[in-house]
């Protein structure tokens, strides 16, 4: 199939030269380095999905190339394409060629946003998604309508499991209000019977801390446990990486320089979000050509460090009781291909004892999470939902451990049979402080 984006009956939304406009383009260079291999395609969740080359990584790198051509112009068609990837960065760790997609993708996403029309019900659902999930105390203040109607919505779910209002009841966490409401301290002492190991900048997030707080409690516990000092500022909200996922650039790069200035004095900043994390690590890139905030955004990037990697870098002082479950690991993607960081949370994970780690088939391919995606692409991602849930199920696992609080609810949603989620975080202080797991 043709992957050229424009057709007879597509309006021509930009004038020439070229379909992009001059801030930001996909890079050239970048584009000039595909060869086009294939290597991508059988992890591209994307492609699995639609069987459309203009679906794979390479194919919207061909898409790339073409918008640069002097006659071309944006279309929707195009702006299709680009809608249906989920930025996984699986085609990253895959590419023998080095190919940097998570570059491309994150010029072009911006691109389409200021140039391509959407319908006036697109718009406003993407300004729901932003306007309520990236704010901590609105989505709190939803939790005691998702506990009163937490039956009505899961039924409702599965009578439209394919449309965005069914994307959003089935995602929906069984969370106490209690739990949603609790505050972190602002600084937490290192535990008194251990080396100090130092200060650390704990990044809450913004669904974390509202949805997950028992983990962000657990990190906090296990960090201070090893040694150090951890501050947990309240504010900025949020680190702005759903906004960047989603292509609302300015939004997140205004949250991206209050994280800056707010973190500013710590070096180390800790995240247990995977998609934070790796948000966080690109503010360098990000602000680039921002004059005034090149250098900060770079030399704070270069102290994000997933809480994984903070942990395995330092040998284990406080012990470990038993737990004894069998534990199937899943890879999120923006730790995994975006981070590069898979051996860590296995690591961390296996000096629990009595702990057994079992590996689920299609690793690599993402569970349709994806930051927004399994909001604004709900077929696809259910479809990828089913097959990831599928597979940590065939592990026989008594439990399944994810670093990232969308794919917990992207796989539990989907799971045939209940089988409990917990962030390896959460593991860790448990096995520390002698816990029983629920």
């Amino acid at each position: 199939m043709s992957v050229l984006p424009s057709g007879g009956d597509q309006p021509a939304l930009r004038g020439a030269p070229g379909a992009w406009d001059p801030q930001r383009p996909p890079d050239p260079d970048l584009i000039k380095d595909c060869v086009h291999c294939g290597f991508c395609l059988t992890t591209c969740p994307s492609y699995t999905v639609f069987g459309n080359e203009a679906d794979s990584p390479r194919g919207r790198i061909v898409l790339m190339r073409v918008g640069h051509e002097e006659s071309e112009t944006l279309s929707p068609t195009m702006q299709t394409h680009f809608d249906r990837c989920l930025g996984c960065m699986a085609c990253v760790t895959a590419c023998p060629s080095g190919v940097q997609y998570d570059r491309l993708i994150e010029q072009v996403r911006p691109q389409l946003e200021r140039n391509v029309p959407r319908s006036r019900g697109d718009r406003a659902y993407r300004a729901l998604i932003y306007g309520v999930f990236t704010h901590p105390g609105r989505v709190r203040a939803l939790v005691p309508m998702l506990a009163a109607s937490r039956g009505v919505g899961a039924r409702l779910a599965r009578l439209v499991p394919r449309t965005r209002i069914g994307a959003l009841l089935s995602l929906a966490p069984p969370v106490r209000i209690d739990a949603a409401v609790r505050q972190l301290p602002r600084v937490t002492p290192a535990a008194p019977d251990v080396a100090f190991r130092g200060r650390i900048g704990f990044l809450q997030g913004c669904i974390q801390r509202a949805l997950f707080g028992d983990v962000n409690a657990s990190t906090v516990r296990v960090l201070a446990a090893e040694g150090f000092e951890v501050h947990a500022p309240r504010v900025p909200r949020c680190c702005g990486a759903l906004q960047l996922h989603g292509g609302a650039e300015d939004s997140a790069l205004v949250q991206a320089r209050k994280v800056i200035a707010a973190y500013a004095g710590f070096d180390t900043i800790a995240v247990n979000v995977a998609g934070c994390g790796s948000a966080m690590k690109d503010y360098g890139h990000l602000l680039a050509d921002d004059p005034e905030w090149a250098a900060r955004a770079a030399e704070f990037s270069a102290k994000v460090r997933d809480v994984h990697e903070v942990l395995a870098a330092v040998e284990p002082q406080a012990v470990r009781h038993p737990i004894p479950l069998r534990i199937a690991y899943h890879d999120a993607c923006h730790l995994a291909h975006a981070q590069g960081v898979r051996q860590a949370p296995r690591d961390l994970l296996r000096t629990i004892p009595g702990l057994e780690l079992v590996e689920p088939a299609e690793w690599e391919l993402c569970c349709g999470s994806a930051g927004i995606y399994n909001l604004t692409q709900p077929a696809a991602a259910a479809e990828l939902g089913r097959r990831k849930a599928a597979n940590l199920a065939a592990t026989g696992a008594d439990a399944i451990a994810a670093a990232n609080p969308g794919c917990a609810l992207q796989v539990t949603a989907h799971l045939e049979s209940p089988i409990p989620i917990h962030h390896p975080m959460t593991l860790l202080d448990d096995a520390i402080h002698a816990a029983t797991l629920a």
